[in-house]
């Protein structure tokens, strides 16, 4: 039996008597088409179930109305939240986002980059993997826009449009001095990206804005597990592991400031089979406000990430690229602030 052939323009033409350019410009609702012409072609079309060919029709008008997104783990709660924001508003703009994982992987990234350019689409919105930049750049080069999200490539030269993590490391540490914490230990993924370096340097200004000296010790890099796994990028086993052979020495209270939320889950079991109590013997503040935070006992203090704003953001900064207003404009960084949210693990309100 053979397979049923795809309805072709000229199909739809040969139907009504009309030539294929008539079909073209009904269906694409140009005014050239007098109205009842049009609405005879799309009647025509639907009835003889008539699919466009997306790629056929890139080639014709110079666009393809789809924008590329390239993540590295869409596992991430926060990125999660950036994919669903970033389709929601390319689809008000007559905008399809094609989604590929990278899973940190610079061999996946430059796949993923080949098979963008490949598709052409219309511009590029990149968690970038930060091991390279040779693949982006040829995207500057076909002169299509690409946008850096959250994390910076400075040899690219690109718009950015991410979290001020340098704010949100300093508040989350400094807040952990106000809530009269005497020793403060940082625990951070140990991944080269810029948001983790960022972090850090948020954490260093904060205890040396406090007079208090960064120890030997209490910055602890928490082995990373993205590159072995893609369903969760974050493991509590080993920041659980790491504040276990913290707390037996470490003078009361003492505070955790974790680099994410997932990490302050281990340092919850490590206080409970010591017999510490939070906050009262140990402060523990996360990083991401996931859902989990208010409800675990005690309600977790994080900082919450604008994940919304960065979405609309990075849309409408890339749909100016693509549009008369700024198509070459000098490149910008848009570094939105996270929010301290204060709850029970740091001694303020909740359970």
């Amino acid at each position: 039996m053979r397979e049923a052939r795809r309805t072709t323009l000229k199909d739809i033409a040969e139907s009504l008597g009309v030539s294929v350019n008539t079909v073209s410009r009904a269906l694409a609702d140009k005014d050239s088409v007098g109205l009842e012409t049009r609405k005879r072609v799309k009647a025509e079309a639907e009835r003889l179930g008539y699919v466009p060919n997306s790629t056929a029709r890139s080639l014709v008008l110079g666009s393809a109305s789809t924008l590329g997104m390239v993540i590295t783990n869409p596992s991430n709660p926060f990125y999660a939240q950036l994919i669903s924001g970033m389709e929601q508003h390319c689809r008000r703009h007559g905008y399809s986002l094609l989604l590929m994982a990278t899973e940190e992987s610079l061999a996946n990234e430059r796949r993923a980059a080949e098979e963008l350019l490949r598709r052409g689409v219309d511009g590029v919105l990149v968690v970038a993997v930060q091991e390279g930049a040779e693949h982006w750049r040829r995207f500057r080069a076909a002169g299509v826009p690409l946008i850096l999200i959250n994390r910076d490539v400075p040899e690219l030269n690109a718009d950015l449009v991410g979290v001020d993590h340098v704010k949100g490391g300093y508040e989350a540490a400094r807040h952990a001095v106000a809530q009269g914490a005497r020793e403060i230990y940082f625990l951070e993924e140990d991944l080269g990206v810029s948001a983790i370096a960022d972090r850090v340097e948020g954490y260093r200004r904060a205890m040396a804005d406090s007079g208090l000296p960064v120890e030997p010790g209490t910055m602890i890099k928490v082995p990373t597990r993205r590159l072995e796994q893609s369903a969760m990028p974050w493991d509590p086993s080993e920041a659980y592991r790491l504040a276990r052979e913290v707390v037996r020495t470490a003078r009361r209270p003492m505070a955790f400031v974790a680099g994410n939320d997932y990490f302050a889950l281990g340092v919850y079991r490590v206080a409970d089979e010591a017999g510490l109590r939070i906050p009262d013997d140990v402060l523990v503040v996360g990083y991401g406000g996931h859902p989990f935070a208010p409800y675990v006992i005690p309600s977790l203090t994080t900082v919450e990430l604008p994940a919304a704003d960065i979405a609309v953001s990075a849309v409408e900064r890339m749909l100016r690229r693509l549009g008369r207003q700024d198509p070459a404009g000098a490149p910008e960084q848009v570094l939105f602030p996270p929010r301290l949210v204060v709850r029970a693990s740091s001694g303020g309100g909740g359970t």
